[in-house]
């Protein structure tokens, strides 16, 4: 089969001839229909997770056909259109018992633990605990997006942000993440304000129905503050990075709610948040990371009903040839406004 390679961290991968997945006794394997382009695999390429073992191939935001099933499979026959969680879980582990298989203990993450989706044919493991079943009309493209960007700011803003109707929500980063995080609130009633460096991306905002946007430059949390009339009753980091954390928990208003959701790796790794104000002001800060299967039915009923509209969010669809230059722009700035999606 044809997949994107990464041979050497920082090196633009290409895309090769490669070995199929074998089928796991417990999994299945997916003919890959499209997939998305995240930050996430790019600070995989970088060398900031020391899951990824070279050479490797990236991708986990997915949609797919299940081509081959397991012995062990009960759930899923050939020929079902799914995505998957990008945390694929064990399904036995405390947590998973728990019903928190988005922090499983023995976790595996395509694209990441295991080779993942910018490539054909994809392997998924414990196949009846992550596969999601796509409503019936759901393009590809729009299922790519779910597995990562768009459940994760789902379940940021509605379980740990906890967003109500006319409160401020602050969304720092207006890339896949944080425009989800946008829609999502707005459809909460909220009202939001985007914060971004890029003129592209405020925009981008506003059309998802963000109320206000501001530069990321500058003191960001003195503007929201003001702009908000005394802080965001909800703020989340979109991006990931020492500024923004620090900027998302300062423009909150006393006994506001932080969300970390960009992830803080490599340099960005240890940022020094202001734990004053948060023990002052009794402020919450959580971390969110990802959302687990079984509770994707409520977020796909709001996007069959229409409420939400997560194909809004992809600004372009790319070939598997053209996936290495668009990983390679999500560093560089150069990747535009909205979801970049490979459809193969």
């Amino acid at each position: 089969m044809r997949a994107v390679v990464i041979s050497s961290f920082g090196v633009l991968p290409t895309v090769q001839d490669v070995p199929a997945p074998t089928c796991p006794d417990d999994g299945v394997v997916l003919r890959v229909t499209a997939t998305g382009v995240c930050r996430s695999d790019w600070h995989g390429w970088q060398g900031h997770d020391d899951d990824i073992h070279l050479p490797h191939v990236p991708g986990h935001e997915l949609a797919g056909v299940v081509t081959e099933v397991g012995p062990l499979v009960r759930s899923w026959a050939v020929g079902d259109a799914v995505t998957v969680p990008f945390v694929c879980a064990c399904g036995t582990c405390s947590a998973c018992v728990a019903g928190e298989q988005q922090v499983c203990e023995r976790q595996r993450q395509p694209g990441f633990t295991d080779d993942g989706s910018f490539a054909e044919r994809v392997a998924i493991h414990h196949a009846d605990v992550n596969l999601v079943r796509l409503p019936p009309g759901m393009s590809p493209v729009t299922a790519a997006g779910l597995g990562c960007r768009f459940a994760t700011a789902y379940r940021a803003v509605t379980v740990h942000g906890r967003a109500a109707a006319g409160e401020w929500v602050a969304v720092h980063g207006c890339g896949g993440v944080g425009l989800s995080a946008v829609m999502v609130a707005v459809a909460a009633g909220a009202r939001v304000v985007a914060v971004d460096v890029s003129l592209a991306a405020r925009d981008a905002a506003l059309a998802m129905g963000a109320t206000a946007v501001l530069d990321g430059s500058g003191d960001v949390a003195a503007r929201v503050h003001e702009l908000t009339g005394g802080g965001a009753a909800v703020s989340l980091d979109a991006l990931g990075s020492r500024a923004t954390a620090t900027a998302s928990v300062l423009s909150l208003r006393r006994r506001g709610r932080h969300v970390q959701v960009g992830l803080l790796l490599g340099d960005d790794t240890s940022p020094p948040l202001p734990m004053g104000r948060v023990i002052a002001w009794e402020l919450e800060v959580y971390g969110s990371h990802g959302m687990a299967a079984h509770e994707y039915p409520a977020m796909l009923a709001r996007i069959a009903s229409g409420e939400l509209d997560p194909s809004r969010l992809v600004g372009r669809t790319i070939g598997l040839d053209e996936a290495p230059a668009a990983l390679a722009a999500l560093g560089d700035g150069s990747s535009g406004p909205g979801m970049t999606v490979v459809v193969l």
